[in-house]
């Protein structure tokens, strides 16, 4: 009787686990290959392990000062993939914030940094 009570402890604990990494968590993102260049327009792509739901999402541009631009986002070819939109930047540091939620109702957020250059 004991040993089943630890083993289907030890599997409700399994399943919780699951539930608890539901989150949309980034995979990759275009900018680690592709650089933004200066004073041209561009877009970033960013891949997550689950479906995003975009109406309910937003993505910032964070300029020098703290300054916060809401982009345009748009579905990429694969589940999980968005486009950001970059409109046309001097050279200097940037940060992409985002606010994106799961199609599970997950909300994650997080910042990626970049530089702009020739």
């Amino acid at each position: 009787m004991k040993k089943l009570l630890i083993l289907s402890s030890l599997i409700a604990l399994l399943f919780n686990t699951q539930a608890i990494t539901a989150h949309a968590v980034i995979t990759d993102y275009s900018l680690k290959i592709t650089p933004i260049h200066a004073n041209k327009a561009d877009q970033v792509e960013l891949s997550f392990n689950s479906k995003v739901e975009l109406g309910l999402s937003q993505v910032f541009l964070v300029r020098k000062g703290d300054k916060h631009e809401l982009l345009q986002v748009s579905s990429g070819t694969k589940q999980g993939q968005i486009i950001i939109h970059i409109p046309a930047l001097e050279i200097g540091d940037y940060a992409l914030r985002f606010k994106v939620f799961a199609a599970d109702g997950h909300l994650t957020e997080d910042i990626i940094r970049f530089k702009v250059s020739q």
